[in-house]
């Protein structure tokens, strides 16, 4: 790790710097310089004195700073005297710059300051022509000024110039140089604060530094010129502001925070490396009502602390965005603070005065874990005569303590206190100190004046203590035990207690002063670093508290216990980044991927409260710009194909509405399921959902295989104020479906796309939670041919047509060579083959038929048919891990459980499904604790069905093959398989392929997806009466225990880009109004399957309370057959 420097200046106006090498704190050679504020760069620094002017310091390094300046001589031919210095009135001066506009005569040129001297005379220039002076002179030619120069003079060359050289060197290096006013030019007002930064946007070889300023009237100034060969820069600039400004931060790139008097903060906006001084400025409001009094700012964080001393981390800071989104607040209280290249953050504690690091600042953990103090002591020690007498202390051996110093003292004695003094005012701090008690540390006069005073040498010096912690001793206890194990790290020094007569010389270290001031922008540490000032005794976590605490001696245990205390109040909140290079589907038009940076920013506290924002940061127009979402205000996280590529869906309530999600792709399949697991568990945390789905979980099952689940409120079938859809936060489940049913017992089975049964076992703990999942379907591809008179048909279409192997829909080129599996979580296990389950039949080669394309197709060839087709298909398997048990070992087409009240209890749940070949089945023994059952009870047809459903009654409707209805009658808990099947008529003209049934409403879906309602259904008549037409436009429906329906709607009306499958909700089901009176959309594009018959939960409904007295069961009936009777 190379050597950097961490620069301090105490409230004496001191100066220090502490090497990362080292272990001492070193102080500035110029004993009379004294110094408010100070600010670093890599190798460079700059503070501001006591006499309001500038002072710059500039490590020493193994290459000189050099600075080169230049002129011109030039001349004329002329006939008689040949070329000459006398010119023509139209010509340059003889002594110019380069470009003859300036007059340069070598006279003209100075130092710039004492801090500069000449390294030798003026010389010519010979590499401008490239050939020995003696030969030359270093001449170029030209006919004419301004004209093309070159090194061979010519007939024509009627001119010539020349260019003289010399050098300065900065002799300053090593030491504090005032920075001298600009030549004419009026100097600026005294300042009072300065902030240096900026050095990391220039991306050549020469970095710029670009240095800000503050005046005592509150005004803004930028010094520009400064690089490595002029580091004092070249002239002031002033910078408009709004309102007068208090204090300012620069940081490394192109953030720049400014504090103003009233305690709001302003931030520069359109600060680049062509416009170094940026465009505007954007107000903030402070984070608390006491008011802004110091900022700091990094590469991409921002701090803050109050006028109450209180610290706050500016959330979501950026380049794309440096105003920030919200105000984190650290636990801790500071007089100041520093960040530093790597944004480290270093800070000045309010009531110690004591330099502080925040230990654990990362990359990804942006505000650090707590904050240690920096143990290094004072470079030197000095001997002290002790007098020849025997002195006697009182108390007990103790090592030093970080952050805390043991106090002898008697309690009745008045202690004297470090007067918190700003580092605005030092001659003000020291008139204020001399009529006060004396104080540590002690300066260098009083402590000669100790050595010849016998009543001073029996005492011993304490650091003051806080005036405003009441009765309470303002110093902690040390716990001794953890502390003997290192005594070299201390950080204070250390009293030791034993009766002893002195009479000799001893080392005593000079106490460390108060600290004011401190900037760690010239000190590098990273992960890697181990600094001996940095580390701690006991190899633990760095987190001692930097508030003083309880000082009484010998109490080792409380300290223990108030030292733990700290260290959890220390740790209150946390800020984390997850970074990564992603592809974003653009917004507007034109829609195209674009490269962009996503962060994830993560806010923990330890009452377990999370506030996760997600950040996309893009360039349009070359202007910065920033996407954001609350992660609590995410309603879905779900993976989907498009354009070929893996991509992120991630929904929010707003987005849903407008039917356009945000897209991410990343470059791998890794880095996609990665972000995936991190988003989904930063959404389940910030709502505070952990472990599995509730019992009245509502599921889903996506186009992909997907599962998804939502845990309701009561709101979300209140009948005055629902719960919208979009509002609804959808998280996934491992596992592949095809589609899933659930009940509010837990009980949830699913079948995936090779027929398999699967049942849930996270919700039981009897079964193991954890199990292997495989699934395996198809990918099909088509392939297509057109009929020509010559050849018949073959592989050559018109110019017009689909390509001749495309997907379903022939506007995408699938051949068998370029067609892959879903995603690299599937693998391939069959070859291609052709597909003769195709609907509507093939012929023996499994051809499908048309008259052109696209149109119906059809299994036979007719004389009009020109274009035919046919399905190719190729199986692939995905296996993941997740909380399913397969069910063997029949494969099953649909699958319906009963959907019953939460409060309900059975023996035995109902379970019914269809298998593969259209058998309809009933399981016995499934339970809530063993949701697989154990047998499979087949129930005679005399035809094969296709879907099936049970009502909250034991009621069960069934759909055969070829679309007839049937009714299961006398189905009960003493009889679960019924006695016979009761026909029902279909729909009009309509062949249904699906049912749903709740606890009093039957729904169900034809081919055309149309949504049908049964009516008159009631207790002594279950088939019901007649079906009545709801909507279009529905796929699959699903009804609740409580009648609630929902459907997935094939399209949303006004969005024709969206693809199929959106999850609706019925609006205005009542038992009056079983058929609802509208639709509500909620997420969509790409559901394929949803289920909502374990959501039994019912909003609270306010009953009344009756003015009349409670009646018992008898009186109800009583009077209840005295009224019938009496009706005429």
């Amino acid at each position: 790790m190379p050597d950097s420097l961490l620069w301090a200046v105490d409230v004496y106006g001191r100066v220090y710097s502490l090497s990362t090498t080292g272990g001492h704190w070193e102080r500035s050679k110029d004993a009379l310089l004294e110094l408010k504020r100070v600010t670093g760069a890599l190798q460079c620094y700059w503070g501001i004195g006591c006499d309001h002017q500038v002072y710059l310091n500039v490590s020493p390094g193994e290459v000189p700073i050099r600075h080169q300046e230049e002129t011109y001589e030039n001349q004329r031919w002329n006939p008689l005297e040949g070329y000459t210095d006398m010119l023509l009135p139209t010509d340059r001066w003889q002594w110019t710059d380069e470009s003859g506009l300036n007059e340069q005569p070598v006279h003209s040129f100075h130092l710039p300051s004492e801090n500069w001297e000449w390294e030798g005379d003026w010389f010519v220039d010979d590499e401008s022509c490239g050939r020995e002076s003696c030969a030359t002179g270093g001449w170029e030619y030209a006919v004419d000024f301004p004209a093309t120069y070159t090194k061979e003079k010519k007939w024509n060359s009627c001119v010539r110039r020349r260019r003289w050289l010399r050098y300065r060197r900065y002799k300053a290096q090593g030491s504090w140089a005032k920075v001298p006013l600009d030549k004419a030019r009026p100097p600026p007002e005294p300042f009072i604060d300065i902030s240096c930064g900026g050095w990391t946007m220039s991306d050549s070889s020469e970095k710029h530094i670009f240095l800000w300023a503050v005046s005592q009237q509150g005004k803004v100034w930028f010094r520009s010129g400064i690089h490595y060969q002029n580091p004092e820069g070249s002239h002031w600039e002033q910078v408009q502001v709004p309102r007068e400004v208090a204090q300012i931060a620069a940081g490394p790139s192109d953030l720049l925070w400014a504090v103003l008097w009233e305690g709001q903060l302003l931030v520069r906006t359109g600060i680049t490396k062509d416009c170094p001084k940026g465009s505007s400025w954007v107000v903030v409001d402070p984070p608390n009502q006491a008011g802004a009094i110091h900022v700091a700012v990094g590469v991409n964080v921002t701090w803050v602390v109050t006028k109450d001393n209180k610290v706050w981390f500016r959330r979501g800071v950026n380049s794309h965005n440096p105003c920030g989104s919200g105000w984190i607040s650290i636990s801790s209280e500071m007089v100041m603070v520093s960040v530093g290249p790597d944004d480290q953050v270093w800070g000045v504690g309010s009531e110690d005065r004591t330099v502080y690091f925040r230990h654990g600042v990362t990359a990804t953990e942006v505000t650090g874990k707590s904050w240690i103090p920096v143990s290094a002591q004072l470079d030197g020690s000095r001997p002290t005569n002790q007098p020849n007498e025997c002195c006697i202390f009182s108390g007990e051996m103790t090592t030093p303590s970080q952050g805390s110093v043991l106090s002898c003292d008697d309690p009745n004695e008045p202690k004297p206190s470090i007067p918190k003094i700003t580092s605005d005012s030092f001659i003000s701090a020291l008139v204020s100190d001399a009529t006060g008690p004396p104080h540590t540390p002690v300066p260098e006069e009083t402590l000669e004046q100790t050595e010849n005073d016998d009543v001073a040498s029996t005492q011993v010096p304490t650091l003051p203590a806080s005036q405003s912690s009441g009765s309470e001793p303002p110093w902690s206890n040390v716990d001794l035990e953890e502390m003997k194990s290192a005594p070299s790290s201390a950080t204070r020094s250390s009293v030791a207690t034993y009766p002893i007569e002195l009479a000799q010389t001893v080392e005593q270290e000079e106490e460390r002063p108060p600290w004011a001031w401190v900037t760690g922008g010239g000190c590098v540490l990273n992960e890697a670093s181990c600094v001996s000032w940095l580390s701690t005794s006991d190899g633990g976590p760095l987190s001692p508290s930097i508030t003083p605490a309880l000082a009484v001696s010998g109490q080792e245990q409380r300290t223990r216990r108030d030292s733990d205390t700290q260290r959890v109040q220390t740790a209150e909140k946390s800020v984390r980044v997850r970074k990564a290079r992603m592809r974003w589907w653009r917004d507007w038009l034109p829609h195209q991927w674009e490269d962009v940076g996503v962060c994830l920013e993560q806010v923990s506290s330890t009452n377990g409260r999370r506030d996760d924002m997600l950040y996309i940061y893009y360039t349009h127009n070359e202007e910065r710009k920033f996407l954001c979402a609350l992660i609590n205000e995410v309603t879905a996280l779900v993976p989907m194909l498009r354009d070929s590529l893996q991509c992120l869906a991630v929904y929010t309530a707003e987005r849903t509405r407008q039917r356009w999600p945000i897209l991410l792709s990343t470059f791998s399949q890794k880095d996609m399921n990665d972000w995936l697991s991190v988003l989904n568990e930063s959404c389940c945390d910030s709502r505070s959902l952990r472990g599995p789905p509730s019992k009245q979980a509502l599921w889903s099952v996506t186009s992909k295989g997907d599962i998804m689940v939502h845990d309701p409120l009561p709101s979300l079938e209140a009948p005055g104020q629902h719960q919208p859809c979009d509002q609804m936060f959808w998280r996934q489940i491992p596992g592949h479906l095809l589609c899933v049913e659930c009940n509010s017992l837990g009980v949830v089975w699913g079948i995936g796309y090779n027929r398999k049964a699967w049942v849930y076992t996270g919700a039981c703990s009897a079964v193991s939670s954890q199990g292997t999942v495989t699934d395996v379907r198809n990918v099909y591809i088509y392939e297509n041919q057109r009929w020509n008179p010559m050849t018949g048909y073959t592989d050559k279409g018109l110019p017009t047509d689909r390509y001749m192997w495309s997907d379903a829909s022939g506007l995408k080129e699938c051949t068998k060579d370029n067609t892959a599996p879903p995603s690299p979580q599937w693998t391939w296990v069959s070859d291609w083959a052709v597909d003769y389950s195709v609907p509507g039949g093939t012929d023996k080669e499994g051809w499908q038929y048309a008259a052109d394309f696209p149109v119906t197709y059809h299994g036979y060839k007719t004389m009009k048919d020109f274009v035919r087709r046919r399905r190719w298909a190729r199986k692939c398997k995905i296996t993941l891990t997740g909380p399913w048990q397969e069910v063997p070992p029949i494969s099953l087409i649909d699958i319906t459980i009963l959907p019953c009240l939460a409060q309900s209890s059975m023996e035995q749940v109902p379970v019914w499904a269809v298998s593969e070949k259209g058998d309809v089945l009933c399981r016995l023994g499934v339970t809530p604790q063993n949701p697989s059952g154990t047998s499979w009870l087949h129930v005679g047809t005399d035809q094969p069905f296709k879907s099936i459903s049970i009502g909250g009654g034991h009621q069960v409707w069934a759909i055969a093959r070829d679309g007839a209805v049937f009714y299961r009658g006398s189905v009960s808990v003493q009889n679960p398989a019924g006695e016979c099947w009761y026909h029902i008529p279909s729909p009009p003209r309509q062949t249904l392929r699906q049912v749903s049934v709740g606890r009093t409403s039957v729904y169900a879906v034809d081919e055309n997806n149309n949504l049908w309602y049964r009516q008159g259904l009631t207790p002594s008549y279950p088939q019901g009466s007649a079906w009545e037409l709801i909507s279009n436009n529905v796929s699959k429906v699903s009804v609740g225990p409580l009648d609630q329906v929902w459907i997935i709607a094939e399209k949303v009306p006004g969005c024709v880009a969206e693809s199929s499958g959106t999850v609706c909700h019925r609006l205005g089901v009542r038992p009056m109004q079983p058929k609802g009176l509208s639709w509500d959309y909620g997420i969509g594009g790409g559901w394929e399957h949803l289920s909502v018959r374990g959501n039994s939960t019912e909003a609270q409904r306010l009953v009344p309370r009756s003015p009349l007295p409670i009646r018992t069961q008898r009186q109800v009936n009583g009077n209840a057959g005295s009224f019938v009777g009496s009706l005429p």
